[in-house]
């Protein structure tokens, strides 16, 4: 349980600095981005583990691991909803 809490901790944060890092606006706002980060931090866990065959720990290598799956995943949807809105008009 603590590691779950954990790493919504962590997430919240890396979706907070992966929302800087990424221009425009999520479909759900902060709370939306914030989620993501979440989301990320999990995805950034399975990146690091799949390409590096492990991922860091401690709060440091854990927000790193948690924004890096944060700015991916909000790379990809922000492309996606990006192609949704050009397409409509």
């Amino acid at each position: 349980m603590e590691n779950i809490i954990f790493w919504i901790v962590v997430g919240i944060v890396a979706g907070f600095l992966a929302k800087s890092v990424v221009p425009g606006e999520g479909t759900g706002g902060i709370v939306g981005d914030l989620i993501i980060g979440i989301v990320g931090a999990f995805i950034g866990g399975w990146l690091f583990t799949a390409f590096l065959g492990h991922s860091y720990g401690g709060w440091i290598g854990s927000t790193v691991v948690a924004f890096v799956g944060a700015v991916v995943l909000l790379v990809v949807l922000r492309a996606l909803t990006s192609r949704r809105n050009t397409s409509r008009y």
